[in-house]
């Protein structure tokens, strides 16, 4: 699984790292969030109810098919 976050989408509400604080944090320099991009599959429900909550829809994930 591959997960991103558009830093020019990126308003900062910051839903994503409540959800799945594993995954998501806020930088240090300008409070866009930022995110492990490889995480367990075991996380791909946080991931997806992350991106769903993101009102900005700055969040896109993909996985990959064997």
């Amino acid at each position: 699984m591959t997960v991103s976050v558009d830093p020019h989408m990126c308003e900062a509400h910051a839903l994503c790292t409540e959800i799945a604080p594993e995954i998501f944090t806020l930088s240090d320099d300008d409070d866009i969030a930022t995110c492990d991009e490889h995480p367990s599959e075991a996380l791909l429900p946080k991931v997806r109810a992350a991106v769903d909550a993101c009102p900005r829809q700055a969040i896109s994930f993909g996985t990959e098919q064997s």
